[in-house]
């Protein structure tokens, strides 16, 4: 990718960048959407998918997954039990702490993920390399702080209602959480055994 030097942009406001920003997530969760059922997954369950895969060899626990996607950790055994059961995850021993389960990543599935997200992304970085190292340090500088206002805000609100709902989520990219079925899902039998596994 080769950087192009500033060149000038249309002038925005505030307001029309954040209608930008609305545009970008509904496309996105709509292509979400589309994507998880390519893959045989609900939207959740792909967002967990996403964040395994982010983590590559610093396998994630149950735990740490389940705080990353803001559920609770009886959510994320049922998230768990499905990936595990559609052959995408497996679960292993903590090597440190044979009590805690760390997630990783089946190869086959890997590939599966990637052979759809792939061409996307490679368009994603046709589109950076219209940008200078500066514009784009600001670009991600302000998805960041704007993922974690946006996160501040959703348990802001779940504080206000009274209680942590789980598949409460916003939209976009390999990590959207927002899909009822995981309370469901952890009240299957199969569920509620794993649950006492630690983590």
């Amino acid at each position: 990718m080769t950087a192009q030097p500033p060149r000038p942009r249309p002038a925005a406001t505030p307001a029309q960048a954040i209608s930008a920003m609305d545009d970008l997530i509904a496309a996105s969760m709509i292509g979400q959407q589309e994507m998880a059922q390519r893959l045989g997954l609900n939207v959740t369950d792909l967002t967990c998918f996403g964040y395994v895969l982010q983590a590559g060899e610093n396998l994630l626990t149950a735990g740490e997954l389940a705080t990353r996607v803001h559920v609770t950790t009886g959510a994320v055994t049922g998230i768990l039990n499905r990936l595990e059961r559609a052959g995408y995850v497996t679960r292993r021993p903590d090597p440190q702490d044979r009590r805690r389960v760390r997630v990783a990543a089946v190869p086959s599935a890997v590939a599966r993920a990637y052979a759809l997200y792939q061409p996307y992304y490679d368009r994603l970085n046709d589109l950076f390399a219209d940008y200078s190292p500066e514009e784009i340090a600001v670009l991600a500088d302000w998805f960041t702080r704007a993922t974690v206002l946006a996160n501040a805000y959703r348990e802001e609100r779940r504080a206000d209602e009274g209680g942590n709902r789980d598949g409460d989520g916003d939209g976009g990219g390999l990590a959207d959480a927002g899909d009822a079925e995981d309370a469901e899902d952890a009240g299957d039998a199969e569920d509620a055994e794993d649950a006492g596994d630690a983590v």
